[in-house]
This record gives structure tokens, C-alpha cells and sequence, in this order.
């Protein structure tokens, strides 16, 4: 945990030590996937940057399409939208 990164009340989760040990990583999706293998899911999808680190392998492990959720106009094709809050 890094507190008041980016700016003061926010506490920011750093997944890099995690990502920096594969066995570690490896086990994080293992247990992912474990945890939603019996839920029917049609698809996984993530946010863009951290959530993709997570959400590709997830979706490797589960069989699943990935849908990337980005920013307006960084996906070619047809695109849904949703407007949200950050933090």
C-alpha cells in the first residue's frame, strides 16, 4: 500500500511486487480462476492498464473472450459506453 498516491486520501495498491514474481502471479490467476470457474460467464472485462495485466490471463485460464474497456476513441469498431467516477 502507497498512501496519498496520487494525491492526498487515496491509497494506492502497487501490484508490481506481485507481478515481479511469476510463481506468485501464477497463483494469483490460478485462484482467480478457481474462484469463478463454476460461474457462468459469457466474457471477462477490464479497465484498462492494471485490469488488463489480470484480466488477460483470467480469461486464458477460463476460456473466456477479453473485453478491453478504454478511454472514448482508443477502440476501433463498434463501442459501448458507460461514464463512471474515478477513485
Amino acid at each position: 500500500d502507497i498512501p496519498d498516491f496520487p494525491k492526498p486520501g487515496i491509497l494506492f495498491k502497487d501490484i508490481t511486487p506481485l507481478l515481479a514474481e511469476p510463481a506468485a502471479f501464477e497463483y494469483a490467476i490460478a485462484r482467480m480462476a478457481a474462484h469463478y470457474a463454476a460461474t457462468p460467464l459469457d466474457a471477462i472485462a477490464a479497465a484498462e492498464a492494471r485490469g488488463f495485466l489480470f484480466a488477460a490471463p483470467l480469461a486464458l485460464a477460463l476460456r473466456k473472450p477479453l473485453v478491453p474497456l478504454r478511454k472514448p476513441g482508443k477502440l476501433p469498431y463498434r463501442t459501448y459506453s458507460l461514464k463512471y467516477a474515478l477513485e
